[in-house]
């Protein structure tokens, strides 16, 4: 069996045990809807795959799972980048534009030249491990309580978007084995608790 047929078939029976609908491919455009998010602005090729679906009864959340493939060119050549993602659509977020990731020495650099990011001083680990930037800081300020800060202090790695009633997580260039699906799920699901509105 090719790898990708393997892949989709584990994924197909991960889905069946969280309760969720399964797509191989992307029948329905899901990559236009995801336009607003920087992870999917970038490249080329762009390919959504093995799409996982669960809606809630009440129409309160959309969640999908789903691989995500582009090409992008890194010096001479294309580089192919494959990342597992987390998305959910729920009324019950109401998010500015959020960006969270992992911080880097090209993130540190830009902060001398005025490209600052929000930095909590009770929280010096998570500060110096992920560069945290929205376009309300009075709202991120108060929705990164203790909580959701001590939650990606311990979890480290991750990237988050969020606009509106989108929230997206993944990490970046991390196409994840079909056993850590549900940890991705159960993940993306602390964190939509997290930073729902009340």
């Amino acid at each position: 069996m090719p790898k990708q047929d393997y892949r989709s078939s584990r994924l197909r029976q991960t889905a069946r045990e969280l309760g969720m609908e399964f797509q191989d491919t992307d029948q329905y455009d899901l990559t236009a809807q995801l336009t607003d998010f920087r992870l999917f602005s970038r490249g080329s090729r762009k390919r959504v795959s093995n799409i996982m679906r669960r809606q809630d009864g009440l129409m309160e959340f959309d969640i999908r799972v789903f691989d995500y493939r582009y090409l992008r060119w890194n010096g001479n050549k294309m580089k192919t980048h494959q990342q597992t993602v987390f998305y959910l659509q729920s009324t019950q977020l109401g998010l500015p534009e959020i960006w969270l990731q992992p911080e880097s020495i090209f993130h540190k650099i830009g902060e001398l030249f005025g490209r600052g990011d929000i930095d909590f001083v009770r929280f010096p680990k998570f500060s110096g491990q992920y560069r945290l930037t929205g376009d309300d800081e009075v709202f991120v300020r108060h929705h990164f309580n203790d909580e959701i800060l001590n939650y990606f202090t311990v979890e480290k790695g991750w990237s988050m978007e969020g606009v509106g009633y989108f929230l997206i997580l993944y990490k970046k260039d991390r196409l994840m084995d079909p056993k850590w699906i549900k940890d991705i799920y159960g993940k993306g699901m602390k964190v939509f608790e997290m930073l729902k509105q009340g």
